[in-house]
């Protein structure tokens, strides 16, 4: 395996971060029957690297980029044992790059900068039926919360 290594993304990254972008909502269509059809997006990207409340992490060899994410500094709700979460998005890893340990080595990275924050719990979405996804994450420490029910009438 490569070396890997973690960054905070610049905004010259955004070409490539629009492409993992893509890719997310490429592998979440099957899951969701309530996207739009065509090209949409997610995150405001650049938006969100400038942000002091939002870190954008990347993950990079030599090369080339092959990993993202973001944590986002969000408020809980009043009646919560916290005042504050950080939430976790645009988790990308490129195909060759996945069962490597790049996810689990970015959500290190993110858990560090929101513990410099004074945060003490991180969440994150995930479609129930991403059964590769939900592993990734419970190899990364999280655990099942809870599930959102919806339905079409």
């Amino acid at each position: 395996m490569e070396d890997i290594s973690l960054r905070s993304a610049v905004l010259k990254d955004l070409p490539v971060l629009y492409e993992f972008e893509q890719g997310i909502v490429s592998a979440e269509r099957p899951y969701d029957e309530t996207l739009k059809p065509g090209h949409i997006n997610y995150y405001d990207l650049k938006l969100m690297i400038d942000s002091s409340k939002t870190e954008v992490i990347v993950a990079e060899t030599s090369k080339e980029l092959i990993g993202s994410a973001y944590i986002n500094i969000r408020a809980a709700s009043s009646y919560l044992n916290h005042s504050y979460y950080g939430y976790l998005g645009f988790m990308y890893v490129k195909p060759e790059y996945r069962g490597q340990g790049v996810n689990k080595k970015i959500i290190e990275e993110l858990k560090s900068w929101a513990c410099k924050k004074g945060i003490t719990e991180l969440r994150l979405d995930v479609y129930d039926e991403n059964d590769s996804a939900i592993k990734a994450y419970e190899k990364a420490g999280f655990s099942r919360h809870m599930i959102k029910m919806r339905m079409t009438i």
